[in-house]
């Protein structure tokens, strides 16, 4: 099996085991959001361990070790983004099975298990691009300033979504045309997202353009800008002013 294949097949799984938990109804609110992420989680981190033993492993729901920085390959997963939307039975929450080599994300899988889907660093190449929207993705909750920057001078509107994977999926999927993001994330919310997104063509970088970076020390990676690789440079433009 490829690393691209395992992705998908463990954030398949993963979101099939959180769906579990909230169709039975037992627990809601923050007891269901936490339920969800400690079960994908065990499940993550013992499959990889037995598919990739030899690879280091950073994930959002277990503890960190700085024993990954020896590592070239590190899988960077987060078993349930979103969990506030996956708690409140919303769709917008997914599920990251990243892996960077080299600090950088370079093989991933999301999976939107309320959707029935799972989009992955493997791409068909017969893909047309999609047409544009002119919509932004944001934070439902917190739409960053830069955003609305790039509203007021390209004429753009903005898409409030819940998870990081989901907004991500959203340009790949040809819903909005970007997903812009500041005032803070982790590698792990973004490392799987930008894997496929990158894959099918769309450009990544910090908000600065400068290189997204995984498998580092802290790994706060605070915002990120995802877009249709036309709307790169003026959206940059347009932040810097």
């Amino acid at each position: 099996m490829s690393d691209t294949q395992l992705a998908a097949q463990l954030a398949h799984k993963a979101g099939e085991i959180a769906l579990a938990l909230r169709a039975e109804g037992l627990l809601q609110g923050r007891a269901l959001g936490d339920a969800g992420d400690k079960a994908a989680n065990v499940f993550l981190m013992a499959a990889i361990r037995q598919h990739r033993p030899a690879d280091a492993i950073l994930s959002e729901e277990s503890e960190d070790s700085e024993a990954r920085l020896g590592h070239s390959r590190v899988w960077i997963i987060d078993p349930v983004d979103g969990t506030r939307e996956f708690a409140e039975g919303r769709d917008d929450w997914a599920v990251h099975v990243g892996l960077a080599v080299d600090g950088i994300a370079q093989i991933g899988a999301v999976g939107l298990p309320a959707l029935g889907k799972v989009l992955s660093s493997d791409v068909d190449t017969r893909t047309q691009p999609h047409p544009v929207t002119g919509k932004i993705a944001v934070s439902r909750s917190r739409p960053p300033a830069e955003a609305r920057k790039v509203v007021d001078q390209l004429g753009m509107e903005l898409l409030p979504m819940g998870s990081a994977g989901a907004k991500a999926m959203a340009v790949v999927r040809g819903e909005a045309d970007a997903y812009l993001h500041s005032g803070g994330q982790h590698e792990w919310d973004n490392c799987a997202p930008v894997a496929v997104a990158a894959a099918h063509g769309l450009h990544c970088s910090r908000i600065d353009g400068s290189p997204l970076r995984y498998n580092q020390q802290h790994p706060s990676l605070p915002d990120l800008l995802i877009c249709r690789p036309e709307l790169a440079d003026p959206m940059l433009k347009a932040i810097a002013r």
